[in-house]
């Protein structure tokens, strides 16, 4: 069962990125509604489906190899009027052993102090080793994934100064690690106990 989320604006979620399933995970958690996800730039024109639902959602796009003052702006603004809520995959990238890579942490930093948010962490584990397409089709009937939520935590503030924010990106990174790790646990547990 997925944990919910509740939809409407001024909600934040971080969740950790592993496979293609995570997008369909997160949308499933937020409820009502859908939420409006921080994509790659080069995904918002040729990618049947996904291009499409970049534009008709109004996903805010980024480019992380290019980000400049003037995306990071025109995220914030998007992230300050979104009347849905709002998802960023911090790492910026699916990761390959499953693990939680390093916090990119400009996209947050840009969307933390454009509004008062309530903010949420979403850590799924056991999909990794479908992170690519070929991958998904070869192991789809064998996933046993799980999803964990923390939160809500109260986002630093249109005031906070770029230390708090900092910090408190550190104290979600510092969550979701437990998370997962928790998570791992918990299936050596159950595994064990079969």
């Amino acid at each position: 069962d997925i944990p919910q989320i509740p939809g409407g604006s001024g909600v934040l979620i971080l969740m950790n990125h592993q496979s293609l399933l995570d997008i369909p995970l997160v949308v499933r958690a937020t409820r009502p509604g859908h939420p409006r996800i921080v994509t790659r730039e080069r995904y918002a024109s040729g990618k049947p489906l996904i291009s499409h639902m970049i534009r008709l959602y109004q996903y805010p796009t980024v480019n992380p190899r290019a980000t400049g003052r003037v995306d990071l702006s025109r995220l914030a603004e998007a992230a300050a009027a979104s009347p849905v809520p709002l998802v960023i995959y911090p790492e910026g990238t699916r990761s390959r052993d499953g693990g939680i890579g390093r916090f990119r942490r400009a996209g947050l930093r840009a969307i933390l102090p454009a509004r008062d948010w309530e903010v949420w962490v979403m850590t799924a584990d056991g999909f990794w080793e479908c992170g690519k397409l070929e991958d998904f089709r070869a192991n789809v009937s064998s996933i046993r994934g799980a999803v964990r939520v923390d939160g809500p935590f109260p986002g630093p503030g249109r005031d906070a100064s770029p230390e708090e924010i900092d910090a408190f990106i550190g104290r979600l990174e510092a969550d979701m690690r437990q998370s997962l790790r928790d998570l791992r646990t918990t299936a050596l547990a159950s595994e064990a106990g079969r």
